[in-house]
C-alpha cells in the first residue's frame, strides 16, 4: 500500500464530509447515532468474535494485564458503548448556539456562534470503545473524524467501523464522515499528524511515548495529556470512613486507567489511624505500597519510595504513599509532582476544600470523591474524546463543547463605519 496516497485520500474525503456535517442539523446527527447504536446491538456476536482474535493475538504477543484489560470487549462494555451513543444523542447540540449577544455603540449587535472544528484525527491504543466514543462526539459536534487505533485492536476496530458505516449510510450521511484507518503501518500516523491541509486537530490517546512522539512531530494542533499521576489527600479533618472508601476505590477500582490514584497523601495527625486500615485493604488486593520514611514507620512492609515514585503513573497495582504535615505540604507536593490530571481532597472542613480546589492546578479537582469520576461518561458528557491537561480551550474530559470553536457574528441594520 502507498501509505501517503492512501492517507491523502482519507484526508480529502474527511474534509469533504466535514462540510456536509457542518450543515447537518441535530435531528439527522442524532438519528445517525441511534442507528449506529442499533447496529452495534445487532452485531454483538461479530464484535465479540473479532475481539477474541485481538485478545488471542495480544496474549501471544505478550501484552501485559493492563493492556489486555483495555483491549477486551464483553457484553457489558458493548452495552456501555451503546448507552454512550444514546446519551450523546440526548445531549444538547452546541453547534449554532449564539451567546453573549450585545449592542455596540455603533448599533451593531455582536455575539459568538459555536461551530465545529472541522476534521479531527484521533490516534489511540488498545481500547476499542474509544472508536465509538470518538465517533459519537465528533459526529454530534459536526466534525468529520479519522480514527487510527492500535494494531493490537485492528480486528475489533474494523468490526466497530462496519457498524458506524451502516449507521451513517442508513440516514444519508457520507460514510467518510467517520473513517477508521485500515492499516497497522506506523507510517500512517506520521502522515495523519502532518496533513494540515485536511486535519484541524489531533487527539492522541495512549501511552506516554506515543503522545510525546505526536507532540514532537505534529504539524497540526494537539489536544493531549501525557500521563495521569492522580493524587488523593486525606486531610486531618477527614471523615475516616469516607477517606478509606475513597482511597480504596480510587486505586483499586481499575488499575490501567489514567484517572486511577497513583499517589496517596495523608496528614500526619491521622496517618496512624488511616494507614493501617488501608494497608490491610491494599495487601489483600495485592497492591504494592511504596512509602516515605514516616509511612514505613507505621507499615513496615512497605517498599521504600524513590524520588521517581512521586511522579510515576503506574497503571498497575502499585501506589506511592507520603505522610505530609498538612494541607500546605499536600498542595505543594501535588503542584510539584502532579501531571495536572485529577486530584482529590478528603475533608469535612469546607474552607480547606475550597482552598484545595482553588490552589491545586489540575484539570479536575475534587472534594470527598474518588478520582475515578474524572471521566466524560461520569461528567454527563455521554462519552469523552480524551482528557486534556493542556491549558487551552478544552481542559479535563473533552466532550461536545471541547470539539467546537467560536466565531464572531454581527447583526446590523445598515450600519457603516465612520
Amino acid at each position: 500500500m502507498d501509505i501517503k496516497a492512501y492517507m491523502q485520500s482519507v484526508g480529502r474525503a474527511a474534509r469533504e464530509s466535514s462540510q456536509v456535517l457542518a450543515r447537518s442539523g441535530s435531528v439527522i446527527k442524532n438519528n445517525a447515532l441511534m442507528a449506529i447504536a442499533d447496529s452495534l446491538d445487532k452485531s454483538r456476536s461479530n464484535l465479540l468474535a473479532a475481539n477474541a482474535i485481538d485478545m488471542d493475538n495480544g496474549r501471544n504477543n505478550g501484552l501485559d494485564a493492563a493492556l489486555l484489560d483495555r483491549l477486551e470487549l464483553n457484553d457489558e462494555r458493548i452495552s456501555a458503548m451503546i448507552e454512550g451513543l444514546r446519551q450523546v444523542a440526548e445531549l444538547k447540540d452546541p453547534v449554532g448556539e449564539i451567546t453573549d449577544m450585545g449592542y455596540r455603540p455603533s448599533g451593531i449587535q455582536l455575539g459568538q456562534m459555536r461551530v465545529p472544528l472541522g476534521v479531527i484525527g484521533i490516534i489511540y491504543e488498545s481500547r476499542p470503545n474509544v472508536t465509538i466514543d470518538a465517533a459519537s462526539l465528533c459526529l454530534k459536534s459536526g466534525n468529520a473524524t479519522i480514527l487510527r487505533g492500535g494494531s493490537e485492536a485492528i480486528q475489533s476496530n474494523q468490526a466497530i467501523a462496519a457498524c458506524i458505516t451502516s449507521g451513517l449510510l442508513s440516514v444519508g450521511l457520507p460514510e467518510t464522515a467517520v473513517q477508521v484507518i485500515n492499516t497497522t503501518d506506523r507510517a500512517a500516523v506520521g502522515e495523519l499528524i502532518t496533513m494540515s491541509a485536511f486535519v484541524d486537530v489531533i487527539v492522541p490517546r495512549g501511552g506516554k511515548s506515543l503522545i510525546e512522539r505526536i507532540s514532537a512531530e505534529a504539524r497540526v494542533p494537539v489536544i493531549k495529556h501525557l500521563d495521569g499521576n492522580c493524587h488523593v489527600y486525606i486531610d486531618d479533618h477527614a471523615d475516616i470512613k469516607k477517606a478509606i472508601a475513597i482511597a480504596d476505590n480510587a486505586k483499586t477500582h481499575r488499575y490501567g486507567v489514567c484517572n486511577a490514584m497513583e499517589s496517596l497523601l495523608i496528614a500526619e495527625s491521622v496517618a496512624a489511624e488511616v494507614l493501617p486500615e488501608l494497608s490491610k485493604i491494599y495487601t489483600a488486593k495485592e497492591v504494592e505500597m511504596r512509602g516515605c520514611e514516616k509511612s514505613r514507620a507505621i507499615v513496615d512492609s512497605m517498599v521504600k519510595a524513590s524520588e521517581q515514585d512521586w511522579s510515576e503513573e503506574y497503571l498497575a497495582p502499585v501506589l506511592s504513599i507520603k505522610i505530609v504535615s498538612g494541607i500546605d505540604e499536600a498542595i505543594d507536593h501535588i503542584n510539584r509532582y502532579s501531571s495536572q490530571h485529577t486530584e482529590s481532597i478528603v475533608t469535612e472542613d469546607f474552607n480547606r476544600g475550597r482552598r484545595f480546589i482553588a490552589q491545586v492546578d489540575s484539570s479536575s479537582v475534587m472534594i470527598n470523591a474518588s478520582t475515578r469520576f474524572a471521566d466524560g461518561f461520569e461528567y454527563g458528557l455521554g462519552a469523552e474524546i480524551g482528557i486534556s491537561t493542556d491549558k487551552i480551550h478544552a481542559r479535563g474530559p473533552v466532550g461536545l463543547e471541547g470539539l467546537t470553536s467560536q466565531k464572531w457574528v454581527v447583526f446590523g441594520d445598515g450600519q457603516i463605519r465612520q
